[in-house]
């Protein structure tokens, strides 16, 4: 079994998502092969403080951002790592920037949730998360290098879905008003054709789930997170 490096902290409450599930997985394939019920997951996590960050993003101080991110993915070599799983969707925006700094491979998590939406037979996706994520290209247009067609909220939308993560959703707050809100946004999402939602922030997963989307929910926190178990699995996958 690999070791995974996590690069976490961005935030803590998706990357605690990040650490269960893995375990959860790495347990539940040993117990399926009738290996004990005792294993789990080979794992270092460097865990950034999010504040710095956060105001690295506003400022638009992405190189420094990128850097911080860096010398994280470095610690977690240093401890042993074989991978990188950068526990954020946004911060890939950085992600060419240092994977080649760093020297071991990175899973991306844009590659990783466009293998489970064409596995569903879906072609036209939704995308939620930062402001970032959707109005940016490096995600959508990783998306699109895998043969998807993207599809955002419109701009007053992309205003709530981004308050209500960064305002709410990173620090634990999980309302009730905002889950009416995401559900009426991902509607609007189906209805001008989205066959799938790709919950592109790994916080999203916490506040809405399949039951509030007509089409299939693509929760990027596990869908990364069992990327990374196949991975470090390998051929025991």
């Amino acid at each position: 079994m690999k070791m995974i490096g996590l690069i976490g902290g961005m935030s803590w409450e998706s990357s605690l998502e990040y650490y269960r599930i893995i375990n959860e997985e790495v347990a539940a394939h040993f117990s399926r092969a009738g290996e004990g019920d005792l294993h789990s997951a080979e794992v270092v996590m460097v865990s950034l403080d999010f504040a710095p960050i956060e105001r690295m993003q506003a400022d638009g101080e992405w190189a420094a951002a990128a850097d911080a991110i860096m010398r994280a993915g470095r610690q977690c070599v240093a401890a042993g790592a074989d991978f990188l799983v950068l526990c954020t969707n946004t911060m890939h925006l950085v992600l060419p920037d240092i994977e080649r700094r760093v020297g071991v491979p990175f899973l991306h998590i844009a590659d990783a949730a466009a293998s489970r939406v064409k596995a569903a037979h879906a072609q036209t996706v939704g995308l939620l998360g930062t402001r970032f994520t959707m109005e940016g290209d490096f995600y959508a247009g990783r998306l699109a290098d895998h043969g998807l067609s993207v599809i955002t909220p419109e701009s007053s939308d992309r205003e709530i879905v981004d308050r209500v993560i960064y305002e709410e959703l990173v620090q634990g707050k999980l309302l009730e008003e905002s889950r009416k809100e995401y559900r009426r946004i991902i509607a609007s999402l189906v209805e001008a054709g989205a066959e799938g939602i790709i919950a592109g922030c790994t916080e999203i997963g916490l506040l809405v789930n399949q039951e509030d989307s007509a089409v299939p929910l693509f929760d990027t926190t596990r869908i990364h997170a069992e990327e990374a178990v196949r991975h470090a699995l390998g051929s025991r996958a």
